[in-house]
């Protein structure tokens, strides 16, 4: 089966969405839309798109619509992030990690997930 594309700035939404969700289009295109110059059409174009791909769902509640992720979610941003790292990083997350500890905006639980993820790779490393 061919996987199905997604660009930067629609990665960005559903990053947003999965943050978010249940979020309706106007919540969307004031929250993540506004602060890009996207028009509330362009937003509403854009879920739609990323619905088709199989990235959204959608329900109606109340006489809205409301968009959430799907499970398939997860796969295109581990995807992407692959992708970041074998082309941008060649295959080294060396950069990212020197980038991450000069970041002054780690928060707490950025930080317990970063130790969570060292203590599961160093176990990983002992059981082999």
């Amino acid at each position: 089966m061919r996987r199905k594309t997604i660009g930067d700035q629609e990665l960005a939404l559903l990053q947003y969405i999965g943050e978010n969700e249940p979020a309706s289009v106007g919540e969307v295109a004031a929250g993540f839309g506004e602060a890009r110059g996207l028009a509330r059409s362009t937003v509403l174009t854009m879920m739609e798109r990323l619905r088709a791909k199989g990235y959204l769902r959608r329900s109606q509640a109340q006489g809205v619509y409301r968009y959430g992720t799907t499970t398939e979610q997860q796969d295109v941003v581990s995807g992407a992030v692959g992708s970041f790292v074998e082309k941008t990083l060649q295959g080294s997350i060396s950069p990212f990690v020197a980038w991450m500890s000069e970041k002054a905006e780690v928060s707490d639980n950025e930080l317990a997930e970063l130790e969570a993820l060292v203590s599961r790779l160093q176990s990983q490393r002992r059981e082999d």
